[in-house]
């Protein structure tokens, strides 16, 4: 058998994990708003007509955040038809998804979801067919208490308290040219500020984040960064990332090597903003939100069926299979090895549109990516430890060699717990791993969680949604202050320990 080893210290740390790096993302777009957390005639429905069985879903990944209203879809939004009487609310044609929007559900609405589902709402301003001045508004209406126009105008919609929203997104992959007002970086750069100084200057303290490229493959990346940054430094917190990955060509190793890529577009974009930092003699450092990532590609062809200017089409649906659960563990965990720079992350979409759960008229249920990214969200709590990985190697056509381990322990000192989260990305060994504890003397394991499967391909549906599930069939032991154990070949891991 392979060997595998890890090496980690209590006291050489990568830093505290903010739990905004769990949160998730609602977009209008397909059901991942209508049919997905809203169905009004569904039998699951509560008096609001917000589906109980995906609330509920919701409530036990614990999101912390939850970004919307988009995506692609806030770059042509007026915020103002999503408020008020709703059968005063028009219907419009949103040229992101060429589908219609019928806005019988808005901005008040989801705040109260995100408080029915136990999250808080990261909203995105439309910097694409918009500007500073409806940025103004929206935050007015949102967080000012009263005596205002539109603190008033929120009070007359039936919420006298203000929302309290904190976290904000300046526009959305505005580097893109199929973003509806597509900007160069020197006038995203500029617009962005702007807006920035403003929504400060009405609630100085919410956190913004400017639209970085939306995936390190743009041909703008890198020096986009540079400009934004360059105009907007001083007033905003954290600069977007974006990333998706797929297998179209049906190449698993090469698929499931994609963190790789992750990791090093995290470390690039960390090192533009420190170049930006140096640049302008600055003791501020700017931090990621990486709030787009997830596997997409599964409905790439389905989509190009559907026709235009339908209500909440089935769009986007990726029915997740085993690998891709390997890989969204890969992602989560190379998420956790940036926690000194990556503060926020969403996992893009949370309901029906690429998402962990999805519904139909008689139920809901888990995809296979729902469960690394629960159990990981649940105790990946604490401080990173700086992780060392020395394992055997696999040959990939995109990547070349690469560690056949990904891996991260996590210490959560409140709970005087370690976790590891491990994934052997082998197809065909199992690795016999190891680690030194000495600086956790006395710990022993409580549980070690596996999902595995031989078919990389299985799927969960609704028939059988337990194909893909996680499984306490892990051996590990500490032996004279070893943890000792074996990753199956293609697995995930968590092994879970704690003091005597």
């Amino acid at each position: 058998m392979k060997k595998a080893k890890i090496t980690f210290d209590r006291d050489f740390q990568v830093s505290r994990i903010d739990r905004r790096i769990y949160g998730s993302f609602i977009e209008h777009l397909g059901r991942a708003v209508y049919g997905g957390i809203y169905e009004p005639d569904s039998p699951f429905a509560d008096e609001q007509g917000f589906r109980r069985d995906t609330l509920e879903l919701v409530r036990e990944l614990r999101v912390p955040v939850v970004r919307y209203p988009g995506g692609n879809f806030v770059s042509g939004y007026k915020w103002e038809d999503g408020v008020g009487p709703r059968e005063d609310r028009p219907r419009r044609i949103d040229l992101a998804w060429t589908v219609v929007e019928t806005n019988e559900v808005g901005l008040n609405e989801f705040c109260d979801w995100a408080k029915k589902a136990g999250t808080e709402v990261m909203m995105a301003v439309n910097l694409g067919t918009r500007g500073p001045a409806e940025a103004m508004e929206l935050l007015e209406y949102c967080n000012l208490d009263q005596g205002t126009a539109l603190s008033e105008l929120r009070k007359k919609h039936g919420y006298p308290a203000p929302h309290g929203i904190k976290l904000w997104c300046l526009g959305n992959e505005m580097d893109g040219p199929w973003q509806i007002g597509h900007k160069t970086a020197q006038e995203y750069g500029r617009v962005a500020n702007e807006t920035a100084k403003v929504m400060r200057d009405i609630d100085p303290d919410i956190e913004l984040v400017a639209c970085g490229s939306s995936g390190s493959d743009m041909p703008t990346f890198g020096e986009w960064e540079a400009t934004v940054l360059d105009n907007c430094y001083d007033n905003v917190d954290y600069i977007s990332m974006h990333r998706y990955y797929g297998d179209s060509e049906r190449d698993p190793k090469s698929f499931l090597a994609n963190s790789v890529d992750m990791d090093r577009f995290i470390t690039d974009v960390a090192n533009v903003c420190d170049y930006v930092k140096a640049k302008k003699h600055s003791d501020k450092t700017i931090n990621i939100s990486f709030d787009e990532w997830n596997v997409w590609y599964h409905s790439s062809e389905q989509d190009k069926k559907l026709k235009p200017w339908t209500r909440a089409p089935h769009q986007l649906e990726d029915v997740y299979d085993f690998q891709d659960a390997l890989l969204v563990g890969s992602m989560l965990i190379t998420l956790l090895r940036h926690a000194d720079r990556v503060k926020i992350a969403c996992l893009a979409q949370l309901v029906n549109v690429i998402a962990p759960i999805m519904t139909s008229d008689t139920g809901c249920w888990r995809q296979t990516i729902y469960y690394p990214y629960w159990l990981t969200g649940k105790y990946g709590r604490g401080i990173a430890l700086r992780t060392l990985i020395e394992a055997p190697t696999v040959e990939t056509k995109k990547y070349g060699q690469v560690s056949a381990l990904d891996a991260v322990a996590v210490y959560n000192d409140e709970a005087e717990e370690l976790v590891i989260f491990a994934v052997n990305k082998d197809l065909e060994e199992d690795l016999a791993l190891s680690a030194d504890l000495r600086q956790f003397a006395g710990f022993h394991v409580l549980e070690h969680v596996t999902i595995q499967d031989e078919d990389l391909y299985a799927v969960n549906t609704e028939k059988n949604p337990d194909r893909i599930v996680p499984e306490s069939s892990g051996a590990s032991a500490v032996e004279n202050g070893t943890l000792k154990t074996v990753l199956k070949h293609k697995s995930w891991n968590m092994i879970r320990l704690a003091a005597k």
